[in-house]
């Protein structure tokens, strides 16, 4: 099996001592003609690894602030064969960053899933997340996935038996996506006390498979509790919240640069 960028950039994370940050966007908001320039603008600022959503309006998993992102984007007319587009300018301008589309699974049904997976690597995405398809019901997305060469990530919760996480350390690959507590997305303040042992538990399944952990990271200080325990953090929500919010100002793109560059300090062991 080739080696994938998932691989290589958490090798070289390993190699420097540093987590991962993974970050999370809207695919198309809030500035669909610049949505690649955003991606581009957070990788090189630092994220390891970018989340692309694609836009669904029924996003079970999302809190308000991305169901809200979501709305935008497909008011915006974002569609999947355009989230894909964006894929393709990124990946003409960062080569190494692995790329995971997040997202419902309706939208690639209706796409067609083998038709999905092989135009998506071919645009040059790593992987997907599929916050509605649980491993038990995947096995036809993992099939046309693994076929194509694409990763397919699932979710764990606190609330997530031991056999559903020995499933998920067995059909995950690129990284195993923990939430930090049950629910929905949105930023919170604090770090779940139990996230430790949570951790533990899903490193006896997880063999070599790196572990992130999303659900109301929000900053530069959670980031680096989160990195004592896990191999990288997600930040999505405070990131869409960012955006949105600074969407009319000129300087959007440093602005949120600065903020990831922040964020990616607390993957650093020797930042304080």
């Amino acid at each position: 099996m080739p080696v994938s960028r998932f691989d290589t950039t958490f090798a070289a994370l390993l190699q420097r001592g540093e987590k991962a940050l993974v970050a999370f966007v809207t695919a198309g908001d809030p500035l669909p003609d610049r949505a690649a320039d955003v991606v581009c603008a957070i990788a090189d600022a630092g994220a390891d690894i970018v989340e692309i959503g694609i836009p669904f309006s029924d996003p079970l998993a999302d809190g308000p602030t991305i169901q809200a992102s979501s709305f935008r984007a497909l008011q915006a007319g974002m569609t999947p064969p355009k989230v894909l587009d964006i894929v393709r300018e990124v990946r003409a301008r960062n080569a190494t960053t692995p790329l995971v589309l997040m997202g419902a699974y309706n939208p690639i049904l209706q796409y067609g899933a083998e038709a999905f997976a092989n135009a998506a690597i071919e645009a040059g995405a790593d992987g997907a997340i599929l916050t509605d398809l649980t491993p038990e019901a995947a096995g036809e997305w993992k099939r046309v996935a693994d076929a194509a060469g694409m990763a397919t990530i699932f979710l764990l919760a606190p609330t997530s038996t031991h056999g559903r996480m020995a499933i998920v350390g067995k059909m995950t690959t690129g990284f195993i996506y923990t939430m930090s507590r049950a629910g929905i997305t949105g930023a919170r303040s604090d770090v779940p006390d139990e996230l430790p042992h949570l951790l533990s538990q899903i490193r006896l399944f997880s063999g070599n498979t790196p572990v992130c952990v999303g659900f109301g990271v929000s900053t530069p200080e959670q980031v680096r509790a989160i990195c004592q325990y896990a191999d990288g953090a997600v930040v999505g929500s405070v990131l869409v919240d960012l955006l949105h919010r600074e969407r009319e100002n000129p300087d959007l793109i440093t602005i949120t640069a600065d903020f990831v560059r922040s964020l990616k300090n607390g993957t650093r062991s020797n930042e304080v």
